[in-house]
């Protein structure tokens, strides 16, 4: 098996095949200093070390020596699928150190890999549950049974760790299971023991990445077997578990969230490798349909609690709101891989939103709490109902899957930065820092988001031939200037893209200046949970009213008064650093209905009430200080 020693090509979770159909290729980013580089901070100093000891203590290790039979004891933990909290904290480790070395953490991941490899069966098969609980039982509950989904998440750590270590032994651990799988599940007339699908799709993105690692045809296939046979009715043809319609045929998302777009993720990778038409063509059809009729503006995705899943069209609740910070996760993992198979800005648009909003609203902004579903009010008088589905920020959960989930995605935020093709350099988010693609190097310098500046000067360049400087102008910003030596440009293309084409010179610079007024939103009118209210956005973060702000009652009875302007306010005091938005509004004054809470509406006008200030908090910061109510969605009067 064909293996390049990672130290000879960048680290990150997407590294296109050599004949790969895309339009654009991973670039290498450093993150060195501002926003991402302090939130990075806290998940290397905080999130990620505690990872062990949450690990230990939740039994997800104790399980590991269970079945390598080096400890006696139950398993432990509520799910079948409690060992991908260990994947994907072995993932975010080894992409942390991908930056630098760490003793301790090298010495973490290595016991931990030495726990998992010990665990695994002679013929390649792995999963704590099914060889402890299910006396070794396989593959006879495909539907809640999670081993394929694990075998992903496992995949993904082994590739991981080999592109940023160089090392195998994880790797060769993944390679024995997929091997495994290979042998075990196929199409009718294969000759395999299981024509079946797993009810959450993981292993099929996986499997491409494995393939892209070894240059093991087969495990390309095996992804494709796999997405070819959801909607097949093998699982009884639910939509939870995106079995009720072949993705090829396919023209909206539904069922569990996270599972329609990991399993969208996979499409992507596939149409990327394969070309295939069809494949590309559901992949755009089912991204539209889902950013223009179930996306909230965080980002966020998912309407129901039960079930975790999309509801119908412009079904985007605020208190109900689900958006599990995993679904944020995935949206980003399915947008940029179809940012690079397009090349198109759109998609890195709602990367940057769900970004600041939607995902980092899940960690705390000491990395030691987390939030498994983000809602868009928590009302006054909120009965929490805890566990997972709490609305408060929690050290842990009974299914863990978010904080591991959320410490690889920062982890490894540099490879979701910029890109690169034969034109030249693709610039997708605004980072201090710098951007590499061959011999093209870029610093940039930049205090956004809270500032719309950035600085851009070339430090490495070909300098025998032309090339393009691609700058994504955001979906948000309403009005942008470029300067690049003597000339000044205000309109890009079509496409989101603004492309600068010379032959440059080390020190040449080019500065981006993005309009950061504050602004107010309306959703579509269709979207009849926040009909007459707005949002109050700033630049990419979208903003929310906290209680602790607004003394002297709740949020329920505040309205926002559209006819004064919006105000900024930095306020190094505050949640670490932020800029506000200070708004006015009123607290209304409504009339006494008794017992009835129904009247009139020619008597049931409001009542005057009271002017007060309205200070609006990133969203992302929510949650951070005392427990109160919280509002995106603000009435207007």
């Amino acid at each position: 098996m064909p293996r390049t020693p990672s130290a000879q090509r960048p680290a990150g979770p997407i590294r296109l095949g050599p004949d790969a159909r895309a339009a654009l290729r991973p670039a290498t980013a450093e993150v060195a200093d501002g926003f991402w580089r302090s939130r990075r901070e806290v998940n290397a100093g905080t999130s990620i070390p505690q990872g062990p000891g949450l690990l230990e203590s939740a039994g997800n290790l104790h399980n590991l020596r269970l079945a390598a039979g080096t400890a006696e004891g139950e398993f432990q933990g509520a799910y079948p699928f409690v060992d991908t909290d260990v994947y994907k904290w072995l993932e975010a480790a080894a992409w942390q150190l991908a930056q630098g070395r760490s003793p301790q953490l090298e010495a973490d991941v290595d016991r931990i890999v030495s726990l998992v490899a010990a665990a695994q069966r002679p013929d390649g098969y792995l999963n704590t549950w099914f060889q402890l609980v299910k006396g070794g039982e396989r593959y006879q509950d495909l539907r809640w049974g999670h081993e394929l989904y694990c075998a992903g998440h496992l995949v993904q750590a082994a590739v991981a760790h080999h592109r940023a270590t160089g090392r195998t032994e994880l790797l060769d651990v993944a390679v024995r299971f997929a091997d495994h799988i290979d042998a075990v599940f196929g199409p009718p007339g294969s000759g395999k023991e299981i024509d079946g699908i797993d009810g959450h799709p993981e292993v099929e993105t996986a499997l491409v990445e494995l393939y892209r690692e070894t240059g093991e045809r087969r495990y390309l296939d095996l992804a494709g077997y796999f997405v070819d046979r959801h909607g097949q009715g093998l699982l009884g043809g639910e939509a939870y578990c995106q079995d009720r319609v072949p993705v090829r045929e396919a023209d909206d998302v539904e069922g569990h969230a996270v599972r329609q777009l990991y399993l969208l993720a996979a499409v992507a990778d596939l149409a990327t490798e394969t070309g295939e038409p069809e494949l590309r063509a559901a992949a755009q059809r089912l991204w539209h349909a889902m950013t223009t009729a179930k996306t909230h503006i965080t980002g966020g995705l998912g309407a129901h609690h039960d079930w975790e899943d999309f509801g119908d069209p412009y079904e985007l609740p605020n208190e109900r709101a689900y958006c599990e910070t995993c679904a944020a996760i995935a949206s980003i993992q399915w947008s940029w891989r179809m940012a690079l198979l397009t090349g198109e800005a759109r998609y890195s648009d709602l990367v940057e939103r769900t970004l600041f909003n939607g995902f980092l609203a899940g960690v705390s902004l000491d990395g030691e709490r987390w939030l498994y579903v983000n809602p868009l009010q928590v009302r006054d008088g909120h009965t929490d109902p805890g566990g997972d589905q709490s609305a408060r920020r929690t050290r842990w959960f009974r299914c863990a899957c978010c904080p591991p989930n959320a410490m690889r995605l920062l982890a490894g935020l540099e490879h979701y930065l910029a890109s690169g093709d034969g034109e030249g350099l693709q610039i997708h988010q605004y980072v201090t820092g710098r951007y590499t693609s061959g011999p093209v190097v870029v610093r940039a310098e930049t205090d956004y988001p809270w500032d719309g500046t950035v600085a851009l000067t070339v430090e490495g360049t070909p300098t025998d031939r032309p090339w393009t400087l691609s700058l994504r102008i955001p979906q948000w910003c309403r009005d942008f200037r470029v300067r690049c030596g003597e000339e000044t440009y205000d309109a890009p293309a079509d496409d989101g893209w603004l492309r600068l084409e010379r032959t440059w010179a080390p020190g040449d610079r080019v500065v981006l200046e993005l309009s950061m007024e504050p602004r107010l939103t309306a959703a579509d009118p269709r979207v009849d949970a926040v009909r007459g209210c707005v949002a109050i956005e700033r630049g990419p973060l979208v903003h929310c009213l906290e209680q602790v702000d607004h003394p002297g009652g709740g949020l329920d009875d505040i309205v926002l008064d559209t006819s004064r302007p919006l105000a900024v306010k930095h306020r190094p005091d505050l949640l670490g650093g932020i800029t506000t938005v200070v708004a006015a509004g009123r607290r209304r004054r409504l009339p006494d209905q008794g017992w009835w809470p129904y009247a009139s509406a020619d008597t049931a006008a409001e009542q005057g009430g009271e002017s007060v200030e309205l200070t609006a908090i990133p969203y992302y910061a929510w949650a951070n200080r005392e427990d109160g109510s919280m509002r995106v969605w603000l009435p207007t009067s």
